[in-house]
């Protein structure tokens, strides 16, 4: 078995007695926060939708190209995990806003806007960042809403296996850099050329 190999037993292993300890922790009380969304004001309450978990999936919005990345792979297992609970995807982006990029990404997440006020102030996944992306599971319990778990997201984590992936090849996040579409213009353009955008 190579270093590699060993150490990435180790990593596994090390994320089962991660989700342990996350199981085992008490959760956080927290008050019921307003969001916006294309139909009207709501409650953090009210986007459980009925279940007694919410998975709050924290986009910087529309200018984050690595938020893109790690919310097109969400989407990707959606369905799955919307098995097991609620899921919506919040940002300070209004909700007209939102609505566009999760068009142009085929998203299929519910979305609500936190509008940079006291939610992310106060539930970032990083102390004193006021638009850090990750990810929080909140529980209902007995009325009130309890935190469970939370992580940031960033180059190398558990969230997104891109990272993994291109890791395998030798590249690292320093040799890539996400975008929002990967079409490159042709050097010569059979119809002339005339008013084509990036």
């Amino acid at each position: 078995m190579s270093a590699a190999d060993a150490l990435e037993l180790e990593i596994m292993e090390k994320a089962q007695k991660l989700a342990a300890l996350r199981k085992a922790e008490p959760g956080v009380e927290i008050p019921d926060y307003k969001f916006k969304t294309l139909d009207a004001e709501t409650t953090l309450s009210a986007l459980f939708a009925g279940r007694d978990r919410l998975l709050v999936i924290h986009n910087m919005g529309q200018g984050c190209r690595y938020c893109t990345l790690w919310a097109d792979g969400i989407n990707g297992i959606l369905r799955h995990l919307e098995d097991a609970m609620s899921v919506v995807l919040v940002s300070k982006d209004p909700p007209e806003v939102q609505r566009r990029l999760a068009q142009d990404r085929s998203w299929r997440f519910r979305m609500a806007s936190h509008g940079g006020e006291d939610y992310i102030r106060e539930q970032s996944v990083t102390s004193g960042e006021r638009n850090y992306p990750g990810a929080v599971v909140y529980e209902r319990r007995n009325g009130k809403i309890v935190r469970r778990g939370r992580a940031a997201f960033g180059p190398g984590d558990l969230y997104s296996p891109f990272w993994h992936l291109i890791a395998l090849g030798g590249m690292s996040e320093s040799d890539f850099t996400p975008q929002f579409h990967y079409w490159r213009r042709p050097q010569t353009m059979d119809d002339g050329g005339m008013d084509v955008r990036d």
